[in-house]
């Protein structure tokens, strides 16, 4: 069954070259313009992953990567000229699983997009194989739901939040070094920077002011648990 591409980018030349390339792996690729026209094919025909432009006219990508993670899980790879490096957390926080900075060579987003999709995949099999609630003192994880509570309170979280806190609560009391806490949220192809995990912390404390999370000094963070 061949997997749909999402390619949502303004610039005709960028936006041929993709899907040149995305075609010839034998992928079904669907080229759109706007934000705007990419939601309206979400809502009827949602692909498989989305290679997605920041900079949009009307909805810019991030907006859009915000609302595809209020419904949907699928891989986003983020492309943009801007290379700061608070653009790419920003993109990552919001919801996107790779960013590639233009210009790019089409290759290492043909590579990119087969990664995605293959830890998609995996992603896929752990949760059906997984308990359906995950429980760490007042935090309750459903996994059917990937939803978070906390002292009975859904909490809004967001896909990196979820996978962090998921970790955490699997292994109370152990201490994960941001390195590896990097590898396991993002991927081991994620090459940016740690800073992106003390956001996420920094995130979560914000939504649950008494979460456990605590800061390892000079290593990274463990989730208190009921067995300390």
């Amino acid at each position: 069954m061949k997997r749909t591409i999402g390619v949502v980018e303004d610039d005709p030349n960028i936006r041929d070259i993709v899907k040149a390339y995305l075609d010839k792996e034998g992928y079904e690729v669907k080229t759109l313009n706007t934000a705007e026209k990419a939601w309206d094919f979400f809502q009827t025909s949602p692909p498989d992953l989305w290679v997605l432009d920041i900079m949009l006219p009307g909805m810019d990508g991030y907006e859009f990567c915000k609302k595809i993670r209020q419904t949907s899980e699928v891989p986003i790879i983020i492309i943009s000229a801007k290379d700061e490096e608070v653009d790419k957390i920003l993109g990552l926080e919001l919801g996107g699983d790779d960013y590639l900075t233009k210009p790019f060579s089409p290759r290492e987003l043909v590579a990119r997009v087969k990664r995605q999709l293959k830890r998609w995949s995996v992603m896929q099999t752990d949760t059906q194989e997984d308990m359906e609630e995950i429980k760490s003192g007042d935090l309750v994880l459903n996994e059917t739901e990937r939803s978070a509570y906390f002292q009975g309170m859904e909490v809004e979280v967001t896909t990196k939040e979820y996978e962090l806190l998921k970790i955490l609560a699997q292994h109370e009391n152990k201490a994960y070094s941001r390195e590896e806490l990097l590898v396991k949220v993002w991927g081991d192809d994620y090459f940016g920077s740690d800073r992106a995990v003390d956001d996420l912390v920094k995130r979560l404390r914000k939504k649950m002011k008494e979460l456990p999370l605590e800061t390892v000094w000079g290593h990274g963070y463990r989730l208190r648990g009921s067995r300390s």
